[in-house]
């Protein structure tokens, strides 16, 4: 798997285990480079990885908003936990990583969505990732 691929895989596991334990991520990423500082067996924390943490940690609010305002017939909380944190960080990267090509954020996330969620969970995330990218010019022009 490529460096970026486990990169983003890694992004979305802290992503969901902050959102599991209902703490900040920032503190679960603090732990998971802690934890890779102390423990030969775990791989070190990609710059890659903590770009995308901490990036999403700064839109994490209106992150949320575009999610509640676009996943028609889906609340937020209701939303299985591992789809949330896959468009959470999809958005984030689809949105403010420049550096991204559109279609690669997506697929990405799809690719997170086929293997750790349900069947249904790749269109899911497919599709409101498209609707978000067929949006990004008006939602980074909302930012400034």
């Amino acid at each position: 798997m490529a460096a970026r691929s486990n990169a983003r895989k890694r992004a979305f596991q802290i992503l969901f285990e902050a959102d599991q334990r209902g703490v900040p991520v920032r503190e679960v990423l603090a732990d998971w480079i802690r934890l890779a500082r102390s423990d030969d067996r775990q791989p070190p924390v990609s710059a890659f990885t903590m770009d995308l943490v901490e990036g999403y940690a700064e839109k994490v609010n209106r992150i949320d908003d575009l999610i509640i305002t676009y996943a028609v017939d889906w609340e937020l909380d209701r939303m299985p936990v591992v789809d949330r944190n896959i468009v959470r960080l999809g958005a984030y990267e689809l949105i403010w990583v420049d550096d991204t090509p559109d279609a690669v954020a997506i697929d990405e996330a799809v690719q997170l969505a086929k293997e750790f969620s349900t069947d249904e969970s790749p269109s899911f995330v497919n599709g409101l990732l498209a609707r978000f990218k067929d949006l990004k010019p008006s939602l980074r022009r909302s930012e400034s």
